[in-house]
Parts: structure tokens; sequence; C-alpha cells
């Protein structure tokens, strides 16, 4: 069955941003992963706000901010809930990622795009799956599966394989690496073939790669230079993807005895280094080959590193002796430990600095990659330092108040909640206001005669003595306790103590080494002229194929249609010439941002939606899992108003009468454009037979469509997206039409449904003979016919004939 597919650019295309796209499948929207660039562009939000409540299923394809950034936001601010499909370890290490920038930048400025908690609340949306591991969908995904086939750039890093009905499948490999790893193996596209949609990316398609070996013998002798000259070396890594790649080279490199590197110090610094190598630990399968044999033959965990010492703070990092390497987040160096090292290293001509990445341009690590020779740089420095002197006081001041308010309202709400006992003893009208709140007070009697009422008086009050009853306060544990019962008077310090814990001060007035998420602090910003005489050097560890590779790659797939996002606009242009010039049957498209792509198979395939009162109205014919009607209406071209309904997909075609043929497809939508009749019988054509044993088209049109399927040729207008309701003809003007036979029945089936009727039917050089007496053949135009002498064994045949199709 034929399916619409569009595919909008939400970001990634024409630029190397962040990727996010909208697929449509008929009427299922999958969101293809939902990325932030590292300069938080609220332009990505605001074009993912149009299209976020529409989502259907999100598809993550890498752990990294580029790829799923922006989901803690969508879930937590724009009200993203669908279920989110991504890889066990795409899950595991997407967290590391996200906790650690939030972390880095939270770190030196007051960052409150997303907290910690929307996170947790996207990811607890996720559902883990396996590699090659078929999820069919459920309710507006009927029909749809998804699988995930590794990429080889990132550990759990996918390529989505989108099957519709069996028939019409798509692919999306975005950032994949055909090339084996140390830690990964390459991807498998290859075993794709004829996909009806490719969806990919540019980024290297201009790019000339140097071989792994020069590569790796670069790292090395930079690394080699820099510790024998007493300098200290800064590699800008990612979280938890490709620095697991580095962390393998380097802890290798330093257990080989003839580099003579055991004798310097190797350290992996970022806010979440410790979770990151547990993780890894567990997650061996997903490894490349070699590891798992390692693992396995040795019972040796690949990521037990001997000589890597994991950090997660300057103080840690401080403690390892220098000179050293140090792999840190983020690979950006516009925030996290990196760019503080940068700005603490680059003024020292022995240190070095390795850049692993080309991050977004704008980013100060792409700038240095793209201006190698540049020696000053105006930075701006931001810090979050503890309070001191005044400001440290206001704030205590500040926060006591905060404390004594609370208090005050904590301790009012209990005398509301004792008050409200104890009201059958008090006096509502004659008592002030202060016994209200105070119900230890003497409860006196109001002086005077009380005037009369119509309604019933409390009781009268007598004095009392004051008390107060202690409530228990309890949770779900059970009774709160409080520490101070249960301390020795001799160890509890002093008001004066307190008072320099509260302020994060030790003895002798010097700050405490606490983390500065509990010590009152403030952000600082500062720009800063900062020399760069260390060698900043780009070595390429991104784990992408190569442009040449991508191109043999996509010519041995052979698809019917390409869709190109993420890549500069002269590498999308080279890799479309590229496939056209050696494919000149695939379509290639090459997408604007928040343009939509029309990749539907079908050439002429539109959508038509149905009002409800049409459709209680048609009489449906089942034929094996569908069900069919014909239809006799109208074309509403005009704006529909109310977005209910259901929708038809017409496909144009010929029968041999040369009347138009069209098929419809139910599905979900919005309306509009002017007037024209139609009768459809819906989805599946198939064949039949008429009475005089000819063979009906199915789906036969009653009316011309000439105007709506020139809708290709008319130039693109804003409103191509609304979409024809359809209407129901009136009575008067319904004229009938022909009996439609819709399938294709096989004449071995037909005879076990002859047998099970009692009628012997045996072939007879391809004919099916029945009772020696009708002969059921299918004809060189691949109809069924029936010959014979009119008897009750031909009607009793020719109505068994019958019932294996939808007569509509």
């Amino acid at each position: 069955m034929t399916s619409i597919i569009k595919l909008t650019a939400v970001s990634g295309v024409q630029e190397e941003s962040a990727l996010c796209y909208l697929l449509q499948v008929d009427e299922f929207r999958f969101l293809l992963d939902c990325g932030w660039d590292e300069s938080f562009s609220m332009e990505i939000i605001d074009a993912m706000k149009r299209y976020v409540h529409q989502v259907d299923a999100v598809l993550l394809s890498h752990p990294d901010p580029l790829h799923l950034g922006a989901l803690p936001y969508a879930v937590g601010k724009l009200g993203l809930n669908c279920t989110i499909y991504a890889t066990i370890p795409v899950y595991k290490m997407g967290q590391m990622f996200m906790y650690d920038l939030f972390q880095s930048r939270n770190n030196s400025e007051d960052f409150n795009l997303f907290t910690l908690d929307d996170v947790d609340s996207a990811f607890d949306k996720i559902q883990q799956l396996k590699y090659s591991q078929i999820v069919n969908l459920k309710g507006k995904g009927h029909g749809l599966s998804i699988t995930p086939l590794p990429a080889g750039h990132m550990i759990g890093g996918t390529i989505w394989k989108i099957v519709k009905d069996g028939e019409e499948e798509i692919v999306y490999a975005v950032d994949f690496n055909h090339k084996r790893e140390i830690h990964l193996n390459g991807c498998i596209l290859e075993s794709v073939s004829r996909p009806s949609l490719l969806i990919t990316d540019s980024f290297n398609a201009l790019y000339v790669q140097p071989r792994r070996k020069q590569r790796d013998e670069q790292l090395l002798t930079n690394v080699m230079e820099t510790l024998r000259g007493d300098g200290n070396v800064l590699i800008a890594a990612d979280t938890a993807g490709r620095v697991l790649e580095l962390a393998q080279l380097l802890d290798q490199i330093w257990r080989t005895k003839d580099a003579g590197l055991g004798v310097y110090s190797l350290a992996l610094l970022n806010n979440v280094s410790y979770n990151v190598v547990e993780f890894s630990k567990s997650q061996v399968e997903w490894m490349s080959d070699k590891l798992m044999r390692c693992f396995e033959d040795k019972r040796n965990n690949p990521f037990q590193f001997r000589h890597l010492s994991l950090c997660h703070s300057l103080a840690d990092l401080a403690r390892v002796p220098s000179p050293k390497v140090v792999l840190c987040s983020q690979p950006d160096l516009e925030s996290g430990f990196s760019r503080e090292l940068f700005i603490q290293w680059c003024p020292d001509a022995k240190n070095s600095v390795i850049l692993t990445y080309r991050t977004t341009p704008g980013t100060l690590a792409r700038y240095l990659i793209d201006n190698p020779g540049e020696r000053m740089l105006d930075l701006e420095v931001r810090k979050r330092v503890k309070l001191e002197g005044k400001e440290l006081e206001e704030f205590l001041e500040k926060e006591k108040v905060k404390k004594e308010a609370a208090k005050k309202l904590e301790q009012a709400k209990e005398v509301d909640v004792d008050s409200s006992d104890e009201s059958d003893m008090e006096d509502d009208l004659d008592q002030p206001a202060v016994v209200k709140t105070k119900h230890h007070d003497l409860m006196m009697k109001g002086e005077g005669n009380r005037k009369g009422s119509f309604f019933k008086q409390a009781k009268k009050s007598y004095p009392m003595f004051p008390t107060h009853e202690e409530r228990i306060k309890w949770d779900e544990y059970g009774e709160v306790i409080r520490p101070e019962d249960f301390l020795v008077p001799e160890l509890q310090a002093t008001e004066e103590e307190k008072s320099k814990l509260e302020a994060g001060l030790s003895n002798g007035d010097e700050p405490m080494d606490q983390d500065l998420s509990v010590v009152p602090t403030k952000c600082t910003s500062s720009v800063e002229n900062i020399e760069i005489r260390a060698r900043v050097t780009y070595i390429d560890y991104e784990g992408r194929s190569d442009g040449d590779s991508i191109k043999k790659i996509i010519n041995q797939m052979k698809p019917r249609q390409l869709v190109i996002v993420h890549g500069p606009p002269d590498a999308s242009l080279d890799l479309a010439e590229s496939c056209r010039a050696s494919s000149k049957d695939i379509k290639v498209y090459t997408p604007k941002l928040q343009e939509t792509v029309d990749a539907t198979s079908e050439t002429h395939i539109y959508q038509v939606r149905l009002k409800d009162s049409l459709v209680s109205s048609l009489q449906f014919c089942k034929a094996k899992d569908t069900e069919l009607a014909w239809i006799d209406g109208v074309l509403d071209m005009r704006v529909a108003k109310v977005d209910t309904g259901v929708l038809l997909e017409a496909v144009k075609g010929e029968d041999e009468a040369g009347e138009t043929t069209t098929t419809m497809v139910a599905e979900d939508g919005g309306g509009q454009d002017p007037a024209m009749d139609v009768g459809v019988a819906g989805d599946n054509a198939g064949e039949g037979e008429g009475e005089e044993g000819g063979v009906a088209m199915a789906a036969v049109a009653k009316r011309a469509m000439k105007s709506l399927f020139m809708e290709d040729e008319r130039e693109p207008s804003d409103e191509s997206d609304v979409i024809p309701t359809l209407e129901p003809l009136p009575l008067q003007e319904i004229s009938g039409h022909q009996s439609v036979f819709i399938n294709e029945p096989r004449l071995s089936d037909f005879k076990q449904v002859l047998l099970r009727e009692g009628i012997q039917a045996e072939f007879v050089g391809g004919v099916l003979v029945c009772n020696n007496m009708v002969a059921v053949r299918r004809t060189e135009a691949g109809r069924i016919g029936l010959e014979g002498c009119l008897c009750d064994d031909y009607f009793k045949i020719r109505e068994l004939l019958y019932q294996q199709y939808a007569v509509v």
C-alpha cells in the first residue's frame, strides 16, 4: 500500500547545527533526533514548538547533545509527551552527557534552561532497545515497525530502519562510521539494499580524512614531545562518546613499555567520569569483536583502566602529579573543565592543546581549528565564586529573614490546626482576633449581654490555664527525628561556629573546600585578553565516514530517494550531484530550513478528509485485512474549520477503457481547494470478474479528477499543506455504478475452497477442472474466467468465486 512520506527540516540542514527532523509516514509522525547546539539557540526551540504536539514517537540516534540535547527542554517546557526510542547505551550515556553539560554550565553561570529533574523526566520516557530488535508500533502506528542498527560512531549509536507494511522502507543514517575502531565495530549499511528513502548527512562529503595509523602517530608524537618537555597536554573530548576510543588508545599506549610513558600521569576529568567508566564496563557486549574476545578469553574488562585517573573537579586534578595528559569535557571549549584548563595552560609554551572534534561554527574550538595561527584572543571568563564580606553578610541576613518568615508561617499553620480542633471551646463572635491565633491565652467570657440570634450560638467559654500540646510530626517513614535531640552537649558547636559553618568558613576565616552548590555563590563574567603560546593541534577522532566512503555506500544501497541533511551547503550540493551522476533513477533532495520534502513513492497521491457523516453512511466490504467501500462525493477545497475526520489518499491510474482510476487510503488531517465530483472504491486495487466474464479494475473513479491531478504542475503555495474535504454527493445526483471486484485470488487457494464445498477440482494443464463440467482458468491478461455449460455447478462455482472478492 502506498504511503505518504514527508520530511520537515526543523534544524540541521544546509548547516552544521543540531539535528532535528519531523518524518511523517501517513498519519504517524516521528521526530528524528532532538538536538541542541552548543550556544543553546532558541531558534531551534521556536521551530520545534510548531511540531512538538504532533509528534507520536522520537527516535534518538546518538547520545551527544547535538542529537538529544533539547530533549529535557522539550519534555519539561514544551510538553513533549510520547514514547522515545533509543538503544540502552544511548539511554545511559545520554544521561551522562546531559548531567555533565548541565553541571559544566552551572559551574560558571546561572543556567536555567533545564534542570537535572528535567533530564530525568525526559529519560524516563525512553524505551530501551537492542540492535536489530524489531518494534511493531500500535495505534496510529499500526503497520509501522522500527529497527535500530549499529552506526559505529558512538557506543549505542543507531541507524534507524522504518518499515511500513513490509513495503516502504525508510533508513535514517547520520554520523555513521563504516570503519572498525578499537572499541566499536563499523556500521552495516551495505546490508540495507534499495530502500524507498534514505536520510543521511553530508558533514564529511568534502572532507579527506588522514589514515588511522598516521592519526595515531601524530597524537603519540605530540603527547611524548610535550611530556618530555615538562609540559601538560589538554585533550578536549566529549563526555561519554568518543572519549572512550581515546581512553582505550591512550591506556594501551601507557601499557606499552617501549613508549616509556608509564612514568607520566593520565587523567579523565569531567563531572561524571566515574559513572562513565562504570557504565562502559557493563556494556562490553555493545563494543567491538576484539574487545569482546579479550573479555571472554582473559576475563579482563577492557575498561578496567590501569593508568587512567578519574577526576571530578580541578581539586582532584591538582592531586595528579605533573606533567600529565588530561582528557576533559567539553569538546567545544565553551564551558566545563576544558575551558578552564585552556585558559590556565594556553599561556605556557610547554603545554599542548589537542582538539579532537569539529564542533559547531562559532564555538571556541572551531575558531581555533579554522584559525590555526591565532595567538591573541579576547575571551569571556565566567566563574562561580563564593560570596565574601558585605555580600555574604547581606545574603545571610536575607536567608535568616526567609527562615524566620518560614518558621512563623509554619507555627501559624500549626496554630490554625490546633485551634480548629478546639473550635467548640471558642466563641467566634465575642473573642478578639488575637485569641484565634494564640490558643493558650485565657478564654474569657465576653462582657455585656449577648444579643439573641436565629442561628445556634457556640458554647460559653470559661477561663482555662494556658497549655500547649506538642504535636508529633511524621512522614512516610514514621516520626520525624530531630538530630539535635541525640547530640552530646559537649560536642555541640557554639553559635559562633555555627554561623561560620553556614557562611562556608572554617577557623581562620578561610574558604573551606566545599561544593559550590551548597556554599552561597555568585557568577562573575569578565573579558580578558589571552595570549596563546601553547601548541594547538586538531587531530580527527570524530569517528565518521569520509566523503568518498559515503558516496560509495550510497551507491551500493541504491535508494530510490535520498534526502541530504546536516552539512555545509557546498558539501550537500557536492554529495547530491555525485549521487545524481552515479544513478539517474534516484531522486535527491537538499531541503532548506523549515522546508518540507514530499518523498512519497507515487507521483500522484493526495490526502482527502472524510467527514464523520460520510463515513457513517458507507457500506464496507472486507477483503483480506482491509475494509473497502464505494464513495460518491464532491471535493470541497475550502479550508475546513473543524480538524476531525478521516483522510483518503488518491493515486492516479487508468483502466483499459481509458477511464481515470484512483486509490484512496485512510488517514488523519486538516482541509482546503474548488469542488469536483469523485466516486472511489478504496484501498488495494485488485481484479474481479463481471457478469460477462470480463474483469473490472478496482477503484474506478466516477468523474474526472483532472484539476486535482494537475496540482503538481502548479506552483507550490503556502496552503499546500491544507487538505481538501470530501462531501457526500446529493442522492439525486448519484447515478449508480457497476460492481467492482477487488482482490486477486490464486487458483490453488480456490481449489481448496471448492474441495471444502464438496466439488471435485483438479488441475489439468494449468486449468482448474471442476466436476468435469466447469473450467476455471487464468487468461493471458491475468484475469480469471469460467467456461462450461450453464448448469447448477456453474452457478455454484461462480458464486464461490465471487465470495473471494470484495464487491463494492
